[in-house]
């Protein structure tokens, strides 16, 4: 089942603590905060300049070039403007790390009582709307400590909630800053297009709102200059090299509209539409249909190409002619968690298996992915990694897993790790989340969370300032409802109750 939604406006999620947003709230009866909870919910859901967020595109450089831009930005932002007041955007990624703030830099926000969050969620998680197996936790980001829990260490089927350790994985592996490759050689008459595993290369023209990708024209063009400047100017033949990935390149769902072939080269994931995420018939052959592509830019660029390509590899004297780059790692990431991307879920846990000295096939990336999981000390007892999307029900992690890898994202000390926390979407209004948390939600613009669906099984585990303050991670697991929509509808409804919980 698919995740992903029509793309909607992004938010600005600075990367660094600030001061909390809302601010703490000191004092007063449980019916005060609820009420100021709800005033801050409809300010934070009340996003403006929604045209400017979506002019600026999606993703540039591991943060969102709408992020950067101040979604609610205006030269005076309190001046009223077509009768009505500006609003603020929804509160910074990590605003309320503890209400950074105090003397040193320690926590001054409260932390939510044990039995308060009891109180709240306990309820909630035994609505009937969520089936029988249900497990929940809240971890306490600034410390690392759980603050509640409910069957927190049984490992359940993710679902795409996976894609946040996947990403970890790959960030700790290989850094932020990473790009993937793509490069042509010569090969005496033949021109050898090399896939390096960056599913996003692009056969269309720049477009603009597209989030940013190698272009495949831009290779076949610089291809051709280097072949002139070398004095290539015969008939050359084209190759394409793949073997940059190992192992089956079906994923073990067999073809689906969901994911294509998992290859080293492929351009536009594999999509014989014009879509840039969601459900869409997958071509069979990546490799030859992006080979056949290059091979048609390379002629109209001036080469006389020699047949059709062909799959082969280029020799150990073969000269290197044109590359072009991904964005950054953190930037895939990003895009793979806001819109629940299969195809680039799966390259991260490729590319992690190539850095770790593993098969680059999905029985090596899951070996990778585990022993970064295991350095970056998270709670693995009974877990399995599968694949890197989700898509796989053999995947199993504890809801105390899934909320301890946001706490550990948001670590000071691990700053690498921090496209984790600025890729979830926002509650109504980004990625998965976009259809979700109507106008009227209190956690609309509140809740940040990476969505888990498939047949049966409803997962969500994201990071929400509380009304105190205080920057909390969760994640809330069911598997056997009757209704995906029921399940869906009580998740949020359990974000929302953490977001609005004082919990005194």
């Amino acid at each position: 089942m698919s995740e992903t939604r029509s793309w909607r406006p992004r938010l600005r999620l600075p990367l660094r603590p600030r001061l909390p947003w809302p601010p703490p709230l000191r004092g007063g009866t449980p019916r005060a905060r609820t009420v100021r909870f709800v005033a801050v919910s409809a300010l934070a859901g009340c996003v403006v300049a929604a045209g400017a967020v979506g002019a600026a595109g999606p993703w540039e450089g591991g943060q969102r070039r709408a992020e950067r831009a101040r979604a609610a930005a205006v030269p005076e932002a309190d001046r009223e403007r077509d009768g009505g007041p500006v609003r603020p955007a929804a509160p910074p990624v990590l605003a309320g790390l503890g209400g950074v703030g105090g003397p040193g830099g320690r926590p001054t926000a409260p932390l939510p009582a044990r039995d308060g969050l009891a109180g709240a969620l306990e309820g909630l998680l035994k609505d009937g709307a969520l089936g029988p197996q249900t497990s929940a936790a809240v971890v306490d980001v600034a410390t690392g400590q759980q603050l509640y829990g409910a069957d927190q260490d049984t490992p359940y089927t993710p679902a795409s909630t996976i894609k946040t350790a996947t990403a970890a994985a790959a960030l700790s592996a290989l850094g932020p800053d990473h790009r993937i490759e793509t490069v042509v050689v010569a090969d005496g008459d033949t021109v050898v297009l090399v896939g390096g595993g960056d599913p996003t290369l692009t056969a269309r023209p720049a477009k603009e709102g597209a989030p940013p990708a190698a272009s495949l024209k831009e290779l076949a063009d610089a291809t051709a200059r280097a072949l002139k400047a070398r004095g290539k100017g015969g008939r050359m033949k084209v190759a394409y090299d793949a073997s940059r990935y190992s192992g089956p390149a079906l994923h073990p769902i067999g073809p689906n509209e969901n994911i294509a072939p998992v290859s080293a080269l492929m351009v536009d994931e594999g999509r014989l539409d014009d879509s840039d995420h969601g459900p869409a018939d997958r071509t069979a052959d990546p490799a030859g249909d992006a080979a056949r592509k290059f091979a048609g830019m390379l002629r109209d660029a001036g080469v006389d190409v020699d047949g059709d390509p062909a799959a082969g590899r280029a020799g150990d004297k073969a000269e290197r002619l044109a590359s072009v780059s991904s964005p950054p790692l953190s930037a895939l990431v990003e895009r793979t968690l806001t819109n629940s991307d299969n195809d680039i879920a799966e390259a991260l846990a490729r590319q992690t298996a190539l850095a770790s000295g593993q098969p680059a096939d999905f029985e090596g990336a899951a070996r990778a992915v585990t022993a970064r999981l295991e350095k970056l000390g998270l709670p693995l007892s009974g877990a399995r990694i599968a694949d890197g999307s989700g898509l796989d029900r053999a995947d199993r992690v504890s809801a105390a897993f899934l909320a301890g890898l946001l706490a550990r994202s948001a670590d000071p000390a691990r700053p690498e790790l921090r496209a984790v926390l600025t890729g979830l979407p926002v509650a109504g209004f980004s990625g998965t989340l976009s259809g979700r948390y109507g106008a009227d939600a209190g956690g609309r613009g509140l809740v940040r969370a990476k969505t888990g669906t498939l047949t049966g099984v409803n997962t969500l585990s994201g990071t929400v300032v509380d009304a105190d303050g205080r920057l909390l991670s969760f994640a809330f697991m069911t598997a056997g409802a009757a209704s995906g929509e029921g399940a869906q509808g009580v998740l949020d409804r359990l974000a929302t109750t953490v977001a609005g919980c004082g919990c005194r």
